[in-house]
């Protein structure tokens, strides 16, 4: 199935150098996700932002799109909703790789909620894979699997507040161990008082965070 959404093309006005996709939460749409473009492209001037609608609608939830349905918060149905919707979401990379005339090293993945699920899921299992995954408010899926499956070591971010109700802090910390257990490693960042969502911290620690990734501070993505 095929995916698009919302862009906004480099501040610069050149030909993309570098492309972001901004991958949104269960309920939500491109839009909700692409204003964060706004808040970072003059420090990244020459990146390309996209933020691909879901290709689900939410019943009852207009203009809401999800990546798979959510009735609980269970581990192996949310494992299965992941792993259903990947080949749609790594389409879209592909895609947008190709529209642009770059490769896998010229892209950072940036989620939200269920979005950060599938950006680590699907980032973390391309080859050579993104130059970063920046994961707001999100979990780990398929953790059992990653060790297994894992084809690529990103510069990885996660940022979570402390009040989220909806995915506990804990799950920030659930995915961090499941990276380590799969030879990957990632900084976080807990914004105080802030619930599931994104606060200013995260906003300027997440810019920046992409800034350095995206211009070759981290280590090039080391093959798996």
């Amino acid at each position: 199935m095929m995916i698009d959404g919302p862009r906004q093309p480099p501040a610069s006005g050149a030909r993309p150098k570098k492309l972001v996709i901004l991958v949104h939460g269960y309920g939500a749409n491109g839009e909700d996700l692409i204003g964060l473009a706004g808040q970072w492209a003059k420090a990244m001037p020459d990146v390309q932002f996209v933020a691909p609608n879901a290709p689900q609608p939410v019943p009852g939830a207009p203009n809401g799109y999800q990546w798979f349905p959510i009735t609980r918060l269970d581990p192996e149905e949310t494992n299965r909703g992941v792993e259903a919707a990947a080949p749609t979401l790594d389409a879209f990379i592909d895609q947008e790789i190709a529209r642009y005339g770059l490769n896998d090293r010229d892209v950072a993945l940036v989620g939200f909620s269920q979005g950060t699920m599938m950006a680590l899921h699907c980032g973390l299992r391309r080859a050579p894979g993104p130059v970063a995954i920046l994961g707001y408010s999100g979990a780990m899926p398929s953790r059992i699997t990653l060790k297994e499956q894992i084809r690529c070591k990103p510069a990885i971010q996660l940022i979570h507040g402390d009040k989220d109700d909806v995915l506990p802090l804990g799950m920030m910390f659930d995915a961090a161990e499941g990276l380590n257990e799969a030879g990957a490693s990632c900084q976080w960042h807990i914004s105080p008082g802030v619930p599931h969502g994104i606060g200013p911290d995260g906003l300027e620690i997440g810019g920046r965070f992409l800034r350095k990734a995206l211009s070759g501070a981290f280590t090039t993505p080391i093959p798996a």
